[in-house]
């Protein structure tokens, strides 16, 4: 089976590369960035380098390669830019569900959020419907979700992954990531919110596992959606950072998410359980 990753330097990407070689497949990885060529070549995979905005580049591309699937893990999250990230959900999905429609691919996975719920009181399945609603900026959010999700189902055979909070290598939540940093800068409060989380090697792992998936969207997070009250003290003792103010309430779609589709109708099982054990790896 010939894949394509297109976002195959990101932190999902750097973990999912070596998987799909180690299992047989014959991986193209795609990143916009000549310098990231060697590093996809270091994971055993053929490095294509292209801008998902560039449109007819894409087409020739695919056209070229002939995949049998695509997996979509696209983000720009090296900045607080949310716009941009939504503009790539829009403008990026639609360029790569075109180009697979015109060249007769029949299957893409695709990273999607589980955050994008309306509001509620309780963790969310897959059923509730997204937070269209929400006001600025959020909205911004939801819009490149919808757009993402919508595009990615006119593959006649897709799995969306709704991700969890991800945290691990690469992320935010990296000692020296950006979330990291705030925390450790006394700019992060603890609050109401509930947030499921989902370590980056079992968002890898997902999307291998999703290959063999029957059609459908997905919550992948772990069993343990938690207040900020809970994980952010924690989070911060591990990272030797002050401890976070708390400030009462909740944001929009701070209810978590459930996994039991996950782990009932597809067999997923997550490395790490609970951030709780995750979050170990801070300790290194």
């Amino acid at each position: 089976m010939k894949i394509l990753v297109a976002g195959a330097t990101g932190a999902i990407g750097q973990m999912l590369l070596p998987l799909l070689v180690q299992h047989g497949y014959d991986v193209i990885g795609m990143t916009r960035r000549q310098e990231r060529k060697a590093l996809i070549q270091a994971m055993g995979a053929i490095p294509v380098v292209a801008d998902v905005f560039n449109q007819e580049l894409i087409y020739a591309l695919i056209k070229e390669i002939q995949p049998d699937v695509i997996i979509h893990q696209l983000t720009s999250l090296s900045s607080w830019d949310f716009g941009e990230n939504s503009k790539i959900r829009k403008e990026g999905t639609r360029n790569l569900v075109a180009a697979a429609q015109a060249a007769g691919v029949k299957r893409m996975i695709a990273q999607s959020i589980s955050w994008a719920y309306e509001p509620g009181d309780s963790p969310a399945a897959e059923e509730v419907p997204l937070d269209y609603q929400a006001p600025f900026p959020r909205k911004t959010t939801i819009d490149g979700v919808a757009a993402l999700e919508s595009a990615v189902s006119e593959i006649p055979d897709h799995v969306i992954l709704r991700y969890g909070t991800l945290y691990g290598p690469g992320t935010w939540y990296d000692k020296n990531g950006a979330l990291a940093q705030k925390v450790m800068n006394g700019d992060m409060h603890s609050s109401d919110g509930v947030t499921s989380f989902l370590h980056v090697e079992d968002a890898a792992r997902a999307a291998l596992q999703a290959l063999e998936w029957d059609t459908g969207t997905v919550n992948i997070v772990d069993h343990e959606p938690a207040a900020g009250t809970e994980w952010l003290p924690i989070y911060a003792e591990l990272l030797q950072a002050p401890v976070p103010e708390y400030r009462p309430g909740r944001n929009p779609g701070e209810r978590g998410a459930l996994n039991a589709r996950a782990i009932t109708d597809y067999g997923w099982k997550p490395l790490y359980p609970s951030w709780r054990s995750g979050f170990e790896y801070l300790k290194n």
